[in-house]
This record gives structure tokens, sequence and C-alpha cells, in this order.
């Protein structure tokens, strides 16, 4: 029988087997989008133990654990570290053929040495096996960036972040480059009136701009763009449910900005083409920095109100979503090239 995840794992002839052993399994990973946070890399971090490092804030995991019944309390819950890594070792033979499964017993091999299937039976010799290695210097944060070959990392990044964090990396003079890319959903997203008026505010706070205007706010977010240039950035990352690409006027967009200040609710029209025109900005600034942009498209955010509301957003209640995506997308990137505008761009769906 061939063995369980062996090191030719997905490779089905000597052709692909040379390919991947004489060439790819040597490169370095160049991370442009990930959800990394660059505080523990800064700080080194030791993660406290398996749960740690595995299970917090992994909401792909948290799916799997829900739809195995797992109680909540064992998932975003006040259950012990020990218990939550329980009942995902209790759930873990159920994820087969999924990429979960092959992920969770991968990791193990690879940066654990630890080779043997995760389930009820095996939980306790491997969370305590891997929790004593996380102790040690060799399993800190930038340690295992290393042991993965890992080269560039782009974290994600609201316009308002101080970036201190990759400053910080930086002047350690570590081997890895940290870098943020600039995530402006929330500059973006004006159907909570009242949440974007916060922001509009705390924007105000970070870039000395008082604003009043529209002209006043895309002046304050052009300088939260040229900070994130001078601090490394070089592409931008959107999470969207479609590319919105409404016509639009300037004198329009001015007068739905004014409405938003005012703590006036907009119609659905009016917070297209609000979102129309910042997304065609933000690809302006894009291409006048020649970074690169990145789309995420489709995804259905936050189906479930009630776990909103009482855990939060990224929780594991996204979905994949079933919107329309390219007519929008040619008119937006046909506007941009048409003008030869056009950054380079990566689209995800």
């Amino acid at each position: 029988m061939k063995p369980f995840l062996d090191q030719n794992f997905l490779l089905q002839n000597n052709t692909a087997e040379r390919l991947y052993h004489e060439y790819a399994a040597h490169m370095p990973i160049i991370d442009y989008h990930c959800h990394l946070d660059p505080a523990q890399i800064a700080n080194n971090t030791n993660f406290t133990n398996l749960t740690d490092i595995w299970l917090r804030g992994d909401h792909y995991k948290w799916r799997a654990m829900r739809a195995n019944g797992v109680n909540e309390e064992f998932i975003t819950g006040n259950k012990s570290d020990w218990e939550k890594f329980e009942k995902w070792a209790e759930t873990v033979p159920y994820t087969l053929r999924n990429p979960l499964y092959h992920w969770t017993h991968l990791e193990l091999q690879r940066y654990f040495d630890v080779y043997d299937i995760l389930s009820p039976k095996t939980a306790r010799k491997i969370y305590d096996e891997c929790t004593a290695k996380l102790q040690t210097s060799e399993y800190s944060v930038q340690r295992l960036i290393e042991k993965m070959n890992v080269k560039v990392i782009c974290t994600t990044d609201d316009p308002l972040d101080s970036l201190e964090h990759h400053q910080r990396i930086k002047q350690s003079g570590w081997k890895v480059a940290v870098m943020p890319a600039f995530r402006p959903d929330k500059a973006m997203s004006p159907d909570d009136v009242g949440a974007f008026n916060d922001y509009v505010s705390k924007l105000e706070t970070v870039s000395g701009i008082t604003i009043h205007t529209y002209n006043d706010y895309l002046k304050a977010l052009k300088q939260c763009h040229n900070y994130f240039a001078a601090n490394g950035c070089s592409v931008s990352d959107h999470g969207l449910e479609q590319v919105y690409s409404a016509d639009y006027t300037p004198d329009e967009i001015a007068d739905i900005f004014s409405k938003i200040r005012s703590g006036i609710k907009i119609d659905s029209i009016e917070a297209l083409k609000f979102k129309s025109a910042m997304l065609y900005e933000f690809a302006l600034w894009d291409h006048e920095k020649g970074w690169v942009q990145q789309y995420h498209l489709g995804a259905l955010r936050n189906n479930n109100v009630r776990a909103h509301r009482e855990i939060g957003p990224d929780t594991g209640y996204d979905s994949i979503g079933d919107f329309s995506q390219a007519q929008a997308l040619s008119r937006f990137l046909n506007k941009l090239d048409n003008r030869n505008q056009l950054a380079k761009t990566i689209i995800y769906n």
C-alpha cells in the first residue's frame, strides 16, 4: 500500500515528480495576500499551544467543527484550549476528501515531524508533542516562516493602520520582507451610515485633515495611500461581492457624500454609485504608483445575523455568492484601460 502523504503526494507520473522535486519544491513562497498578524511577526511570538496556532481565528476549521455538530463553546467559547483541540481531533476524520484533512497532516509532517494521523486516539500525544515544540525558539513565528521558505509577505491592512509593526520588522533587518497591502473595504462601504461616519472621523484623526466634502475625503485617503507606498506597499487588496461600475457624475458623488455626512441613509442606487466612484479612484492611484491591484470577488458575507451580532464578522459565516460578475468587471477594466490607466490586476473568485 502506498504511504499516506508521502513525498510524491498528488504527483501522478514521473514528469510531475521531476518538475516538483527538481524545481518547484525548492522555490520560495512569495505571499502577496495573507491575513498574518504583523504584530506577531514583529514580536517574534511563540504560540502557547497547538490550539493557539491552529484554531484561534481559523474560521475554515470552525465551519468544519460546526458541520460536525460541535457546540460553539468548543469553537469560539470559553472551553479550554485542550478541550477545543480535542473537538477538532474528533472532527478531522470527517474532513476526509476536504483540503482541511490534507493541510492538517501536511503541516504536522513538514513542520512538526509528526506522522501520526490525527484522531481522538492520537489527539493527546500530538497536542503535547507539538505544544512542547512551540515553546522553543525554533518554533517562534519568525523561525516558522523561515522554515517554510517564505521570502515575501504582504499582510492585509486598513488605510488607517499606523504600519508600526511593519516598520519594526524592517528596522530589525529580518531577512523576510513583510510589506502592507492597502485594503480599503471600510472606506467605500456607506451602507451603515453610522459606521461609515465613525470611520471618516478616525480618518480625520489619522490624516490631520478636516473632512467636510468628498474632495476632502479623497485627499485624506490619498494621503494614507501615499503613506502605505512610503512604507513599502505595492499592492492593493479588495474584498467585494462584485466589481462596482455604475455610471455616475462627480456632482452626484459629492451630493451622496454630503448626505452620508449629514447622517442621512442613502438608497441602494446611491450606494452603488458611491462604491463605483471609490473603486475607480483607488484603481487610478494604484496605476499611478505602479501597484498591483487584487480583487476578491463573489463572497457573500455575514449570512448569519445572530452569529455576527454575538461573535462578530469573519467567524465562518461567509459563503460563495451567486453574483453576476462578467459585465460589471468588463466595464470597470475597460474604463481604466481605455485611458491607459489599468494597473496590473489579480482577480480571485
